[in-house]
């Protein structure tokens, strides 16, 4: 068992700073009812933290002693291991973008899975299944403008794109205006009055 234990460990922290770590990825280091009896071992010790069933991450060690990974760092490493898009929800991307001064309280982003909330220590993370209009552009400015206009709503859609057309570079807008067809009628017809040469 202590073996096994140590080769946990290691590979955990092999792995890019809040991968998840789940039994199914760890089956060539024993069975695995053996491996799910060391992960649920090393959590009790606190050398693995919980995040959901099953689902177990590394402490991160600072100089003010060991601590969760960031929730970010948990979704994207959550996002690679499943293969599923994860975003930030659209109430973070509007005050990342400036159009809103509300701080969202929670860690909520937007998944292709299903719903689902990881607790790390102190905080919650909560994915929630988003339509797949929602998560696209993932990488880029232009996806978070996407989510912020979902979040603000049909009302307050052409007010949001006049403020984000003077702070945004016209590129990011030009590829929210190149994806209008797979955007809400609402939007698309927001998009064409503003952005008519998209």
């Amino acid at each position: 068992m202590q073996t096994t234990a140590k080769q946990v460990l290691e590979y955990a922290a092999g792995l890019p700073e809040g991968t998840p770590l789940v039994a199914k990825e760890i089956l060539h280091l024993g069975r695995r009812a053996a491996v799910d009896q060391v992960l649920s071992r090393l959590a009790k010790r606190g050398a693995l933290l919980r995040a959901g069933r099953g689902i177990y991450v590394l402490p991160v060690e600072s100089c003010f002693g060991m601590h969760a990974p960031s929730a970010r760092k948990i979704v994207e490493g959550l996002a690679k291991q499943r293969g599923e898009t994860i975003v930030s929800h659209g109430a973070a991307a509007a005050n990342a973008l400036g159009l809103t001064m509300q701080v969202p309280m929670r860690a909520i982003y937007l998944t292709s899975g299903r719903n689902r909330c990881l607790t790390v220590g102190a905080q919650t993370v909560e994915l929630r299944h988003a339509p797949i209009w929602q998560l696209i552009l993932p990488e880029c400015t232009a996806g978070e403008v996407i989510r912020a206009l979902a979040w603000l709503g049909p009302e307050n859609t052409g007010e949001a794109l006049r403020k984000l057309r003077s702070k945004l570079p016209y590129s990011e807008l030009e590829k929210v205006a190149l994806v209008r067809a797979r955007l809400p009628t609402w939007m698309a017809q927001e998009l064409a009055i503003l952005l008519p040469h998209g």
